[in-house]
């Protein structure tokens, strides 16, 4: 793998999705050279991947435990450390760690294959609409509401839906409510 042709590939991509993609494949490719697990993409980025750039982020968010791997690895590809991000002024991108892991390990994941061999696991579907369930209800989110139920129109038919009402369910999340609104009021919609 030829570290310095990715990172110049990472300066030359237009779209900003696909130079996280990117980057975050390489920290996964680098990691995994020391034996360990592959980081997953969640948060905003992960929002990106599934609603196709309809929404943006400026920044990384991985769920991986090995926080010190994970330092050493950005150190090294020239990312600074500040405050809770890790920064790469040349390629401003931003990472940040904010899970040390994710709440079910058997959770579905979506891995994308990049260009070089490089790969990427993204937080799985279901989850994203929990975590943005989450922001809605608790947060007060409008943004998150309707990215959910922009996910939900688009992947309906595609979702694990005895999965994703088990996790609506459970008492951290408490968002089964929401979710049966929406489905309902999608599923209401003529010409579905």
């Amino acid at each position: 793998m030829d570290q310095a042709a990715v990172l110049q590939k990472i300066r030359d991509e237009r779209s900003p999705l696909l130079r996280q993609l990117t980057m975050v494949g390489l920290v996964g490719f680098l990691l995994e050279q020391q034996g360990k697990p592959m980081p997953v993409l969640i948060g905003g980025a992960a929002l990106s991947y599934y609603s196709r750039e309809v929404y943006f982020t400026s920044d990384i968010d991985l769920a991986y435990s090995d926080h010190q791997a994970l330092d050493l690895v950005l150190t090294d590809l020239g990312f600074r450390r500040a405050g809770r991000y890790w920064i790469h002024q040349e390629l401003d991108i931003a990472v940040e760690a904010p899970a040390g892991c994710l709440s079910g390990e058997n959770a579905p994941r979506e891995i994308v294959e990049l260009e070089g061999g490089l790969r990427c696991e993204i937080l799985g579907l279901e989850d994203l609409v929990i975590d943005r369930l989450n922001a809605y209800k608790y947060w007060e989110s409008q943004i998150d509401g309707e990215m959910t139920e922009l996910l939900i129109r688009r992947y309906s038919a595609e979702m694990d839906w005895n999965y994703l009402e088990q996790k609506a369910g459970l008492p951290e999340n408490d968002t089964r409510k929401e979710l049966q609104a929406l489905r309902e009021r999608i599923s209401c919609e003529p010409g579905r």
